[in-house]
């Protein structure tokens, strides 16, 4: 019989990191432990210029990446070979040469290029999409393939609309690599800065047993309720998912310990693999961390992180929302009861032994409000977490810890730096192109200047690439092609990006290529698509939040105008959003306190819809509609309990 472990695996599109049992794996975990060596000096007392920092970011992701993945299927998974030395070798000279020349090419050439480094430029961006094919798949390669022969043979474009004059082989290279608008540019800038700072932070959290503190911390808040160990996924993915940057690593993590959980009070397998899909996915929308992509996005919008952070609350909220109703619904459908209180841990207990770990996320998002940057706040949290940690023994973060923290947040940060550097192309060909404006100009031309129209059209265009791409690298993709568009049709900026960030979040949960559901399949023992499919209906709120928010960025804490946000019309935005995902839930499942007719289930869904667009008349027709819908599904409880035939309804 297959291990868990070989059951997640299989179901991974990509390669699984080599485990090592000799000296090689030492090498590696020197290699990752200096990597974080540089990035704590780069980010703190070392003055370092910002494209020797990103080139020798780039040149640890690339050696780490060759020695760690393999190159496909027949290579070996416990040790790399001479071609991956070679090819590691080959990333430390792309890591270097820019540094090492800087001078030579800038001062005593004055910026002029010789063939030697146009092809180190070109090595640069061979090696990047190597290591993107062995680390986040095919697509990201291919797709970075097709935007560097577009930059070159633009004028012979099949589509006349998309047509521009050719640029250089020459200039194409020296704008990959040898400027900070390509490979080196503001995607691996916000690698090689906040989100290996975040990594990090993590690392030092898990290394102290937060993990433990969330699942028990959740067990004794939820474990008694209806479906509790359902309730218990959801809270302790959300707290891990937050800080993982990560939606399959947080399945991977905390699906262990709920999975089976729910399976043993009776959810089925592909159920219970979905549940902690749906939570593990929300935890990359969840302040204050939020994964990677939202560091990016605050870069690309040019906001402080902090304004992410708070426009991010509320639509977190309401997903969770959506999935806890869901997960209830279910347990009520079933007849499922939560934990013995006897088996559970005391909320004050738990605090007691690992309470003061909670401090450092306390301590980040009260230096991000403080108006401190991310940067600040990652330092504050790693610090933080180590001195919270030396007041239990259990918890206590030494030098043997520290470095094994290094070395995790060296492993960590690889794919996620990968896709950034790999999409550093496509960002830096739409840049060199402008076709990102084109796109803009012709979506806003096929919806006919409808926003409803733009917006399908955008969500479409995510979903599409989302079928082969992480969240972060799809919304590096979509933000600079299919977010312009939005903004032009006057969304504002920040909405804009949320809503291309939204979908590429739930890119996670998304068949055919849902990660996190495969992977939660795989702990569940459950058909990877059966759970694949279930995870998208869990979901579903989640597709629907972003349209609420292009309508009314009053959710987001934003306005259309840039005017004040009014506190009344936040909480009015947010209530009637908790309504409208109410009612999604109940139509999606079918099922409230009785199973729906196909006109409950018209009127509950009707009811969603209404309360997407704001305004009173909408409001009011969808909150008109939920209160028929309960009235109806009340009066059939009640008559079935007076006649005594069916103590389902009961429950």
């Amino acid at each position: 019989m297959e291990s868990k472990k070989a059951k997640i695996e299989k179901q991974e599109v990509v390669n699984p990191q080599r485990q090592f049992t000799g000296f090689q794996g030492k090498i590696v975990a020197v290699f990752a432990i200096l990597f974080s060596v540089f990035q704590i000096y780069a980010n703190s007392i070392g003055i370092i210029q910002e494209i020797h920092r990103n080139a020798i970011h780039l040149g640890f992701l690339l050696v780490l990446s060759f020695l760690l993945f393999p190159g496909n299927k027949k290579s070996s998974t416990h040790k790399f070979s001479l071609w991956d030395i070679f090819l590691a070798i080959g990333g430390v000279i792309v890591g270097l040469y820019i540094v090492i020349f800087y001078k030579d090419i800038f001062v005593a050439r004055g910026g002029q290029a010789n063939l030697l480094d146009y092809i180190v430029a070109g090595l640069a961006i061979v090696l990047t999409l190597i290591a993107g094919k062995r680390t986040i798949g095919w697509f990201i390669p291919i797709l970075g393939i097709i935007f560097l022969l577009y930059a070159r043979f633009g004028e012979f474009s099949f589509l006349g609309m998309f047509a521009h004059q050719n640029f250089t082989t020459e200039r194409l290279l020296y704008r990959m690599y040898m400027t900070t608008e390509g490979l080196l540019g503001i995607t691996i800038s916000i690698s090689s800065t906040y989100i290996f700072l975040f990594i990090l932070f993590g690392a030092f959290l898990s290394a102290s047993g937060a993990a433990d503190l969330f699942n028990d911390l959740a067990l004794a808040i939820a474990g008694k309720r209806r479906g509790g160990p359902a309730q218990v996924a959801i809270l302790s993915s959300a707290m891990m998912g937050t800080l993982s940057g990560s939606a399959v690593a947080n399945v991977a993590t905390t699906g262990t310990f709920t999975i089976p959980l729910m399976k043993k009070i009776g959810y089925a397998p592909h159920f219970a693999g979905a549940v902690e899909a749906a939570s593990s996915t929300g935890g990359m929308m969840m302040p204050p961390i939020m994964g990677a992509a939202a560091f990016i996005m605050a870069g690309f919008v040019g906001v402080p992180y902090s304004t992410v952070m708070l426009a991010a609350v509320i639509p977190a909220l309401l997903y969770y929302a959506g999935v806890i109703i869901m997960v209830d619904i279910e347990a009520k459908r079933l007849g499922l009861s939560g934990l013995s209180a006897e088996t559970l841990p005391r909320v004050w207990d738990v605090l007691k032994k690992r309470g003061l770990l909670l401090i450092p996320i306390i301590v980040i998002v009260w230096t991000l409000f403080e108006g401190r940057t991310p940067l600040y706040a990652g330092f504050a949290g790693i610090i933080s977490t180590i001195l919270a940690s030396w007041f239990h023994k259990d918890t206590r973060i030494g030098p043997k810890k520290i470095l094994q923290a290094f070395e995790e947040a060296g492993r960590g940060a690889i794919q996620v730096g990968i896709a950034t550097a790999a999409t550093g192309i496509i960002v830096g060909v739409v840049g060199m192109t402008g076709v990102g404006s084109v796109l803009a100009y012709n979506i806003l031309k096929i919806s006919f200047g409808q926003l409803s129209v733009a917006l399908v059209l955008v969500m479409l265009t995510a979903i599409v690439l989302s079928l082969g791409l992480p969240s972060t690298a799809l919304y590096i993709v979509v933000a600079v092609t299919a977010a312009p568009a939005l903004v032009e049709a006057g969304i504002p900026p920040l909405a804009a990006h949320f809503f291309v960030f939204w979908f590429g979040v739930l890119s996670n949960v998304t068949p055919p290529v849902a990660l996190a559901s495969y992977t939660a399949g795989g702990i569940a023992g459950a058909d990877p698509m059966k759970t694949g499919w279930t995870g998208l209906k869990l979901t579903i709120a989640g597709f629907i939040i972003p349209f609420m928010f292009a309508y009314n960025p009053v959710i987001l804490m934003q306005t259309l105008d840039g005017s004040p946000v009014s506190f009344d019309k936040v909480i009015l935005a947010a209530i009637t959003g908790l309504f409208g995902v109410f009612s999604l839930a109940v139509a999606v499942l079918n099922y409230y306190r009785s199973p729906l007719n196909w006109l409950e289930r018209i009127l509950f869904f009707l009811a969603a819809i209404f309360m997407i667009k704001p305004g009173i008349i909408t409001d009011a027709i969808g909150i008109g509609l939920l209160v028929i819908s309960l009235f109806i599904q009340i009066k059939k409880q009640k008559e079935v309990i007076n006649r005594g035939t069916n103590h389902e309804y009961l429950a």
